[in-house]
């Protein structure tokens, strides 16, 4: 009749049918297959990501509680009882740097390098602040990587190595600390430093000041070597460095100056109220 609406061609067959020509017309092409095998990569890939985030979590909650510990070596009564405790913490974080070395095994590294890098430094910083504490010196990147070799050494991995001894997978895992990472790490260490060098004075230690700012400002000759042709967060790091180098070099000066007038016990609080100054000055929170 008028006005009515025009029957198209195709709507004579069902709608099953319809469906079926469409599936016969277009079959599952290579293109499609390949697309599904990008899909399975890019999903196993994230899952591997948010793994090894997870893992770096960790391992800089671990890191901080090592420091936090190593803190104390100047006020507790046996310092090698605090020693030996950081030892103890740092092998629980190396085995967690061990599972992020199987993740990666066959991997690049640098393609996850933006999830294990935060809590590399953070391990860089412990290590350094430990190995400072028992040498007076700076730990070397490789003799930190060195501490990052590892073998098969629960019976449960020997077994598993064993039974897929086919897939020829390796018996020892290493993982690398990055040039980047290790300067951002020690970059880190010296607001520790700093740390140590207040708590130290308050526990009555008038020589650490001194050795810890001549430390300090070799670690910063050599920062300032690289300079602005180095990473962007190495050049972020060189101001708060240049912030802890200042409040210890303050430190030695207040100890020299008016060392003799100033109680010991009140040394600290002294140090304290022109570091705030000090941060007041600069336009830190």
């Amino acid at each position: 009749g008028s006005g009515g609406f025009r029957k198209r061609k195709h709507d004579n067959f069902p709608h099953g049918q319809r469906r079926e020509e469409k599936e016969n017309v277009n079959p599952p092409s290579a293109l499609m297959t390949s697309f599904k095998s990008f899909q399975l990569e890019l999903d196993t890939r994230h899952d591997k990501y948010e793994r090894l985030v997870k893992l770096s979590r960790d391992i800089t909650i671990e890191s901080k509680r090592t420091i936090f510990l190593l803190h104390r070596f100047t006020s507790a009564p046996n310092g090698e009882e605090i020693l030996s405790e950081s030892e103890v913490k740092l092998d629980a974080v190396r085995r967690k740097i061990k599972q992020v070395a199987q993740e990666l095994m066959g991997e690049d590294m640098y393609q996850f390098h933006r999830a294990i890098s935060p809590g590399l430094q953070e391990y860089v910083e412990a290590v350094s602040f430990q190995y400072f504490i028992k040498t007076r010196s700076l730990i070397s990147v490789e003799e930190i990587n060195k501490q990052l070799i590892f073998t098969a050494e629960d019976r449960e991995e020997t077994t598993n190595m064993t039974s897929n001894s086919h897939d020829k997978q390796p018996h020892t895992w290493s993982l690398k600390v990055t040039p980047v990472d290790y300067l951002l790490g020690v970059a880190d260490l010296t607001g520790e430093l700093m740390r140590l060098c207040i708590s130290s004075v308050g526990n009555g230690d008038i020589d650490t000041p001194f050795e810890l700012s001549q430390f300090l400002r070799q670690i910063y000759d050599g920062f300032t070597f690289i300079g602005n042709t180095g990473p962007y967060e190495v050049s972020k790091k060189l101001y708060t460095l240049k912030q802890s180098l200042a409040k210890v070099e303050n430190a030695c000066y207040t100890l020299k100056v008016r060392g003799s007038e100033i109680p010991k016990h009140m040394l600290a609080d002294v140090f304290s109220t022109k570091t705030e100054l000090i941060d007041q000055e600069e336009g830190l929170p």
